[in-house]
């Protein structure tokens, strides 16, 4: 008999292995999501991914504002799971992830030990790396240090971006999810003790003063923080074109070594255009040169470098 699952998320992350595991014939004794918030312009309340999708599968569903609320807890027990699974949701208390027999476990979107917390795709690219992975493990009291049940790898290319990064691992997670329901099911998965040798790296949420772009570092450490916030939260610089000093987002960057000669100061954070007019120069405080192909003014729609030099005078 396959197990009983109750399932927490809230992103499009964490709609693909709740698919997967709904279309593999696993019951889902319960879906539990963020409430519905308001947001945009006229307030209205938006629901979350894995609500839309728990809704239109006819899932049982909760919206708890908070875990430990009697309510919530009796709908959980009344839903007997015997395996949680959590992807991309919130700190679980100790109340909720020790409810179900099999084990409750976390899909996470790096390879731990490195990168425990709110942000890994946007870190490990930020920092340069050249590998990443998602990595399934039991819950515990500490945030992401839970044991270990299964782990996969994947590259990451030197022009990847944060949302890049995020789908190649979105759909490596689904296949590691069912296996780890199955292996816990059965009985033949162990969870194996985190590693707590050499330098671990952190993966703190991201907020916008964060994401502010210093010229001063090397091109290449530019580069890194650029596409490792794009599209989101997004990386953001002030310029000075011509006659507009302006505050822009930032998705798109390249190093290239075989640019045309941009004139341009020596100083970091100067701003040169080369002859094509399709991207705009930076200098960084190595002496190198960030290039960039796409931005968005500040309260206006993102657009290709191209058309933004089109309005600026000077």
């Amino acid at each position: 008999m396959l197990p009983r699952i109750v399932y927490m998320g809230t992103p499009e992350f964490a709609v693909a292995p709740l698919r997967q595991l709904h279309e593999a014939g696993y019951p889902i004794a319960l879906v539990v999501t963020v409430p519905d918030k308001p947001a945009g312009r006229g307030l209205k309340l938006h629901c979350s991914a894995v609500k839309e999708y728990a809704v239109a599968q006819g899932l049982p569903l909760a919206q708890p504002a908070n875990l430990k609320e009697e309510s919530f807890l009796e709908t959980l027990r009344a839903a007997k799971p015997d395996i949680g699974v959590v992807v991309a949701f919130r700190k679980l208390p100790k109340v909720v992830y020790s409810l179900p027999p099999m084990g409750f476990f976390n899909l996470h979107a790096s390879l731990l030990p490195q990168y425990r917390g709110a942000a890994p795709i946007n870190w490990a690219i930020m920092n340069g790396d050249a590998e990443s992975g998602v990595t399934t493990f039991l819950l515990s009291d500490e945030i992401d240090a839970g044991q270990i049940l299964l782990q996969a790898h994947c590259a990451i290319t030197p022009n990847m971006t944060a949302g890049e990064l995020h789908d190649t691992l979105m759909a490596l997670g689904v296949p590691l999810v069912e296996k780890s329901v199955a292996g816990l099911a059965a009985g033949t998965l162990q969870g194996q003790r985190q590693s707590e040798a050499g330098v671990l790296r952190p993966a703190p949420k991201i907020f916008r003063e964060d994401c502010k772009v210093d010229w001063t570092r090397s091109a290449a450490e530019v580069h890194n923080f650029i596409r490792g916030l794009a599209p989101y939260p997004g990386a953001w610089a002030r310029f000075q074109l011509g006659e507009r000093e302006e505050e822009a987002k930032l998705f798109d960057s390249f190093l290239w070594e075989g640019a045309a000669k941009v004139t341009m100061g020596a100083a970091a954070g100067s701003v040169g255009i080369p002859p094509d007019r399709c991207s705009l120069g930076v200098r960084c405080g190595d002496g190198g040169v960030v290039y960039l192909s796409s931005i968005q003014p500040a309260g206006r729609r993102r657009m290709t470098v191209h058309d933004y030099l089109l309005g600026v005078r000077g």
